[in-house]
């Protein structure tokens, strides 16, 4: 049943994003210096905003919330807050953390942030074949947001 509502989305995501952490603790910081101080700056910026838009994304799921690309059966299509600026605010949230984060620590931690970024974009787009079939508006939703994980981006 697990496998058939995306575990293994589940498992490659919680696995890198372990492995972003371990990058950003072990792995060699970025230059010391001022330019080091100003990316610890602007990573500590990013992981306040992406965490914030993460919870508030969460909680206007609600009982929709599930870690699988596979709608929950007791869950409803939401399209306000966040969604209603990118399809996968969530995964905006991570993004914006981790990237502040690996800002904050070095470019290993910074790899593996854009390879789950690939990831999440994957996983998004398996989750929105599900989401279609589930919730006969969600063309229209595509529709009027157009933004998967980034505005103006993707």
């Amino acid at each position: 049943m697990s496998a058939r509502r995306g575990a293994g989305w589940v498992v490659a995501q919680f696995v890198l994003l372990a492995l972003v952490v371990v990058a950003g603790v072990v792995g060699p910081g970025w230059t010391d210096g001022a330019a080091r101080s100003l990316l610890q700056v602007a990573g500590a910026a990013l992981v306040l905003a992406g965490g914030a838009l993460a919870v508030r994304a969460a909680r206007a799921l609600g009982r929709s919330l599930t870690p699988f690309p596979l709608p929950s059966a007791a869950g409803t299509l939401v399209e306000h807050g966040g969604y209603g600026v990118v399809r996968h605010p969530i995964y905006t949230g991570g993004i914006l953390v981790l990237t502040g984060f690996s800002l904050g620590t070095g470019v290993w931690a910074l790899a593996l942030t854009a390879v789950l970024t690939v990831l999440w974009a994957l996983k998004a787009r398996v989750e929105e074949r599900h989401l279609a079939a589930r919730y006969p508006a969600y063309g229209a939703y595509c529709s009027r947001v157009r933004w998967r994980l980034l505005p103006f981006v993707y």
